[in-house]
């Protein structure tokens, strides 16, 4: 186990314990790396300093849930703050779907782009996402951190603790997959 990882597992066991110090060192270790992967899936600041929170409130009350053979402690972390991001995206969403006015549709697209492309766009997202959704766990995961993310596949490796050749697996057969739904 390497030490930075054997150094968070440290913080996040006293942190299931309560002591607020550990909380403290690890989001100062964590938070940047956190920010990233919320950013990155909601591209707004204002959302992803939301969901991070809630991210750190979720890890505060569950770290005694976590379990090594499960993935890292950073793994772990990524998938609860991913988890969050996608939860606050399926409410924008159907927010999104059940007003369908042009003002909706004006906030959660880029201003410049046609409105009729907006529509487009949004559709494209909505299909996706139900496309994703359709996709086992572990190929679903695997494309997210490879594509959302932008990890490597021995970065995928070490973060999910699988072998190379099943991530490479996973992210093949989950791409097949996903044109095949975006194509029906």
């Amino acid at each position: 186990m390497e030490q930075s990882q054997q150094h968070l597992l440290q913080l996040l066991y006293a942190t299931s314990q309560g002591n607020k110090e550990a909380f403290a060192q690890l989001y100062k270790a964590t938070s940047g790396k956190l920010f990233s992967v919320c950013l990155n899936l909601l591209r707004r600041n204002d959302w992803a300093e939301d969901v991070l929170q809630d991210a750190f409130v979720k890890i505060w009350h569950n770290a005694g849930e976590y379990h090594a053979d499960k993935g890292t402690v950073m793994t772990w972390m990524i998938s609860i703050t991913r988890y969050r991001a996608l939860d606050l995206l399926k409410s924008r969403r159907v927010k999104l779907e059940q007003t369908d006015s042009e003002a909706q549709i004006n906030e959660y697209v880029a201003p410049e782009i046609p409105t009729g492309e907006q529509l487009g766009l949004v559709r494209e997202k909505v299909k996706l996402d139900d496309c994703m959704s359709v996709l086992s766990e572990d190929h679903r995961n695997s494309i997210q951190l490879a594509y959302f993310n932008g990890l490597s596949h021995q970065e995928i490796t070490a973060h999910t603790g699988t072998a190379l050749g099943s991530v490479k697996s996973w992210i093949r057969r989950g791409l097949v997959q996903l044109k095949r739904c975006l194509e029906s």
